[in-house]
């Protein structure tokens, strides 16, 4: 029989034969059997050792990424007071806040020092008429383009509570223009974004 070999030292079958094995074939024991086994697991596996695998990937997390404990700067403003200055607005203390001084528009810029992603901004302010703010990407504030204007309501006697639903919020930098106020003054007490932080800046 072509493709066949006999194993003359076989078990005789029920009805006389002799076994016919295929070639190469031999019937390990079960000390054997384990170790190709392992073998087997072990080539299969991938690499996992530190000096094996070196890329680092951002731990993805949800977070206030405007807070100033998480690297934020308000690395400009075009109004400065001492008793209320603009980093009042990233540190997270609802009771701070950053005021105007002069005529509009008013600006002030945020920098991540890193690549993030935003979903939704929250703004609490008083006396903002128009807010625009303007997104860049770059790695240093430079190439803005306008992202989001809201006309925002005068609510006498409380915070004005702005949420923006964000839509292609990659940024490195943000932007606020205070183009115009219901008064000669205007407050910022907090700007939040909620998001995740993609990579550093490279």
């Amino acid at each position: 029989m072509s493709g066949y070999c006999e194993e003359t030292r076989g078990e005789e079958a029920e009805d006389g034969g002799r076994v016919l094995r295929g070639p190469g074939w031999w019937k390990p024991d079960a000390d054997t059997a384990f170790i190709v086994t392992l073998h087997l697991y072990i080539a299969l596996c991938p690499i996992t050792s530190r000096s094996s695998r070196k890329i680092k990937h951002f731990k993805m997390r949800k977070v206030d990424l405007c807070l100033s404990s998480e690297g934020t700067e308000v690395i400009l403003a075009t109004s400065s007071d001492e008793k209320h200055p603009p980093e009042n607005m990233i540190d997270g203390n609802p009771e701070t806040f950053w005021t105007t001084t002069g005529m509009f528009p008013q600006e002030f810029i945020i920098c991540f020092h890193k690549h993030v992603r935003i979903e939704k901004l929250v703004i609490q302010s008083y006396f903002v008429r128009t807010l625009r703010i303007e997104k860049s990407t770059s790695k240093e504030p430079v190439d803005f383009e306008q992202w989001i204007e809201r006309d925002l309501v005068h609510t006498e006697g409380q915070l004005q509570n702005e949420e923006i639903l964000a839509c292609d919020g990659h940024v490195t930098y943000l932007r606020f223009i205070i183009v115009s106020a219901f008064d000669h003054f205007a407050s910022v007490h907090s700007v939040s974004a909620e998001g995740m932080a993609v990579s550093n800046l490279s």
